[in-house]
């Protein structure tokens, strides 16, 4: 029992706890604003719509839905929290990790064309900005990163240890 204990407290379980806490936090959060020139609208894309508002009123103009950004992110933390619970079968683990960095790679991809797509429609001239909601799906694919180096180097100090034997 307490191998088990000891292997849920590596490193690696902290780093895939923070892309699990990170990639549902991309729920709440803003991810794309864009304010036309004549500062009369802004456009706000979140994990499930793209909304446009007029600033002064905070009247909501258009909406269109987009849900499945929030729908790649909650999978992205599913298969994080997953994988912690997985520690036991390391080559499971980074498979999943593995998987989960395509996912989250879809999500920034989604993010970037739905954020182009929109900015070419509101104002082709001026760029929106990217907010936290962008960073954190950033963050959480370099914590996965680092969660799958360590769990790789684990596996091979297992190997080596038993290779002694």
């Amino acid at each position: 029992m307490s191998k088990d204990k000891n292997m849920i407290q590596r490193i690696q379980s902290i780093f895939l706890l923070l892309v699990s806490i990170a990639m549902i936090s991309v729920t709440f959060v803003p991810i794309w604003v864009q304010v036309d020139p004549n500062q009369t609208y802004q456009l706000k894309l979140t994990a499930w719509s793209l909304i446009k508002t007029e600033i002064v009123t905070q009247e909501i103009v258009a909406l269109t839905n987009n849900y499945y950004i929030g729908i790649l992110s909650i999978v992205a933390g599913i298969l994080a929290i997953y994988s912690l619970l997985q520690y036991r079968d390391r080559g499971r683990q980074m498979l999943i990790n593995m998987i989960n960095s395509l996912v989250m790679g879809i999500t920034l991809g989604t993010v970037v064309f739905v954020s182009y797509n929109a900015n070419e429609a509101f104002n082709p001239t001026v760029t929106g900005a990217y907010v936290v909601g962008f960073y954190v799906i950033v963050f959480a694919l370099v914590m996965n990163m680092l969660a799958n180096r360590f769990i790789r180097k684990d596996e091979l100090l297992v190997r080596s240890v038993d290779r002694i034997r």
